[in-house]
């Protein structure tokens, strides 16, 4: 198995324009794919910023912002089948639009709603995992039944750096090796897990490293650079699916904003890091490499305004006003039939709430 390469695998350079590595990925979509790739992209950004207008309005209970990381997810999504399975953490919007998830269903799961992410495996996505690292067992196991059925899809699980510390990864990692599943796994390295950062989680050279004590590939690519996504995953996928095992990615990305609307990365973040990868902006470097090629038109910018507009209105319109949560629903819902000690926290909750009114 070939050693990781430290520097991170990248097609388009920070300034847009084709990188080294460029000429020797051929295969690269056709224009109709780069511009779409693009659009999904903007989008993606704009509705993320939509989402922290709501809650910051007080219309959603939490929220977990994205921005930074399009290129990442959006890259990693869109060279895959719809029948292959994804399972995310809760960043993951571009993917989400990708699979033709609509803003009203992601936003069900930031007001609390119980049913939240049900629509989701309609769509061959898991629905939203808030405990960290748990959903790579998920797709383990989704990409061990394929295997012995017969099928050929792929699962790809959607992980932050600060879930590589996590006993689950590693147990999932070790089993996907172990059984050479047609599992991905897509580590967004986003610098900062909360308040910790990578260089205090992570002893070696990288992430990816950590793939040959597993006894897989580990590939570092530039998380800001979607092609390079789009074309890392291809091959992992492609290789996945064709009886090859697992793979470990690494994506070099960061987190532009807080962890979470709850968060203030000020406390721990240097502005001057931020303002270093701020200049590193996936969106403003793929629409450089656009114009580079001849495909950024008006008509494009065009349909994705109109595209951005209109996604933007149906999130606003499935949340404003929107009847308030029963918090009792989260109790009732567990079970079948509701257990004592639940019925006791429930109760216990309702009384309180009761005082406050």
């Amino acid at each position: 198995m070939a050693g990781v390469l430290v520097d991170p695998v990248q097609l388009v350079g920070a300034d847009g324009t084709p990188s080294a590595q460029h000429p020797d990925h051929r295969d690269l979509p056709p224009p109709e794919t780069l511009c779409w790739l693009y659009e999904t992209m903007v989008v993606t950004r704009d509705l993320d910023t939509e989402f922290v207008h709501l809650q910051r309005q007080g219309e959603l209970a939490l929220y977990a912002s994205c921005r930074g990381q399009e290129a990442a997810q959006v890259g990693a999504t869109a060279c895959l089948r719809k029948t292959d399975w994804l399972f995310p953490q809760y960043r993951e919007i571009g993917a989400f639009l990708l699979r033709g998830i609509t803003p009203g269903q992601m936003a069900a799961v930031w007001r609390g709603k119980w049913h939240g992410g049900l629509e989701f495996t309609a769509k061959c996505c898991a629905p939203i995992s808030i405990p960290i690292g748990t959903q790579g067992l998920h797709a383990v196991g989704a990409a061990m039944a394929a295997q012995r059925l017969g099928e050929d899809s792929v699962t790809v699980v959607f992980l932050g750096d600060g879930a590589t510390s996590e006993g689950d990864v590693h147990e999932a990692m070790n089993l996907a090796a172990v059984y050479q599943v047609p599992c991905v796994f897509f580590v967004q390295n986003n610098q900062w897990a909360i308040s910790v950062p990578v260089e205090r989680q992570v002893a070696g050279p990288s992430i990816a490293h950590r793939a040959a004590g597993y006894g897989m590939p580990g590939v570092r690519v530039d998380g800001n650079d979607v092609l390079a996504c789009f074309a890392v995953m291809s091959e992992a996928a492609a290789r996945a699916r064709d009886g090859g095992g697992p793979t470990l990615i690494e994506a070099v990305t960061y987190r532009l904003g807080p962890h979470t609307t709850s968060d203030d990365p000020s406390r721990y973040r240097d502005p001057d890091e931020v303002d270093r990868w701020r200049a590193l902006d996936p969106i403003p470097r793929y629409r450089a490499y656009l114009e580079g090629a001849g495909l950024l038109t008006e008509r494009l910018e065009e349909r994705v305004a109109a595209r951005s507009k209109r996604l933007r209105a149906e999130l606003r319109d499935a949340v404003v006003g929107a009847p308030d949560v029963d918090v009792a629903e989260v109790f009732d819902t567990v079970y079948r039939d509701i257990t004592p000690d639940l019925a006791e926290q429930r109760d216990r909750l309702l009384a309180e709430l009761a005082k406050e009114a």
